[in-house]
């Protein structure tokens, strides 16, 4: 049986910033002038086409992924290694249980107009899922908003709902192109023991 290390926490936030390196946040303040609303928080980069995005065009999706990966949160979802435990999971459903996973999990946790815990409802790994979320901001109420548009406050509509599974099984396809659409056998992998301790004699 593998062993496998659980990956280290996450060291970025959702308002976290590298502006040098061109990637940023769009998230509003409250000191921000209504104005400045849709630029970087930090530096004021004034990068994204909104009333694009905000038209919800699945068929413009490419459009829409190039313009989440200039926020940080975004770009490190898109190029982040998924960890194992969340491809294992991911391949003992296969790309049909997955799609229905994904619509479960948005009609609980993102679908409500008031979601249990919103704007921490979304872990950071173990889950294919929750790294689609955070990659295309269908990860809480907030991000919806600022991203796609879509008030907080309301539940979502069944369009506003399939646009969003629609984005993340996009993303899935992206970053698991050799899925299968059936599950498949994936042994369960035993945890790395922690440096120094030994078997005992």
């Amino acid at each position: 049986m593998a062993e496998f290390q659980k990956p280290p926490p996450l060291k970025i936030s959702c308002t976290s910033t590298d502006c040098s390196n061109n990637l940023h946040c769009f998230k509003v303040h409250r000191k921000m002038a209504a104005e400045d609303h849709g630029k970087c928080r930090q530096c004021g980069a004034d990068l994204i086409d909104w009333s694009r995005v905000h038209l919800r065009n699945i068929g413009d999706a490419p459009h829409t992924f190039a313009a989440l990966k200039n926020e940080l949160i975004r770009h490190h979802f898109f190029h982040k290694t998924i960890d194992e435990g969340a491809v294992a999971h991911a391949r003992r459903k296969g790309r049909v249980n997955l799609h229905l996973a994904v619509r479960s999990r948005l009609e609980k946790c993102l679908a409500p107009a008031e979601p249990p815990r919103d704007g921490r409802q979304t872990p950071l790994q173990g889950n294919a899922i929750f790294y689609g979320q955070h990659a295309t901001a269908c990860c809480c109420r907030k991000c919806l908003e600022y991203w796609h548009n879509i008030p907080q406050g309301r539940k979502l509509t069944e369009k506003e709902l399939e646009y969003c599974i629609a984005l993340i099984e996009l993303y899935l396809k992206e970053r698991l192109p050799n899925l299968k659409d059936e599950p498949e056998q994936v042994p369960p992998r035993r945890k790395a023991r922690p440096e120094g301790e030994g078997v005992r004699p």
